[in-house]
């Protein structure tokens, strides 16, 4: 067996609807087509693909989460990345993702690496994970 691809991430998080906000209205993935499961949550798509599914955690009931796919539920330990460092995603038009993390009061951090023609950004989610978008090449320069 090898693998070929990561095919998506999921985020527990008793901040469903803030995060799916951030998702679509800010990193402009798109809420799409999801399974009935016994628990909240969204799909977000990205060129059609479903790379990030967003469990909704109920502090007051997470049975229907336990039972489906175990693990911890406390709201406590839904905080940050944990040893999941970050969730890197390559993009287009800096710029734009920009002016809109600052017309919505999001902090974020650049760097360049110019060895690779590489431009980043890097935002923390709602959670506290941090995404990681990747602008290669000249063109897709922040200036």
């Amino acid at each position: 067996m090898s693998l070929s691809s990561l095919d998506h991430c999921s985020i527990r998080t008793v901040k469903l609807e803030e995060t799916r906000n951030f998702y679509v209205d800010m990193l402009g993935m798109v809420d799409g087509d999801r399974p009935d499961f016994p628990f909240p949550g969204a799909w977000l798509y990205v060129d059609g693909v479903a790379v990030v599914h967003i469990i909704g955690v109920d502090p007051d009931d997470s049975s229907g989460l336990a039972s489906y796919l175990g693990g911890e539920m406390s709201a406590d330990a839904l905080a940050g990345s944990g040893a999941f460092d970050h969730i890197a995603f390559r993009a287009k038009d800096p710029k734009n993702l920009m002016t809109r993390l600052k017309e919505n009061g999001y902090e974020y951090r650049e760097r360049e690496i110019p060895t690779m023609n590489l431009f980043q950004v890097f935002i923390e989610d709602p959670n506290g994970i941090t995404i990681e978008l990747n602008y290669w090449g000249e063109d897709q320069a922040a200036r």
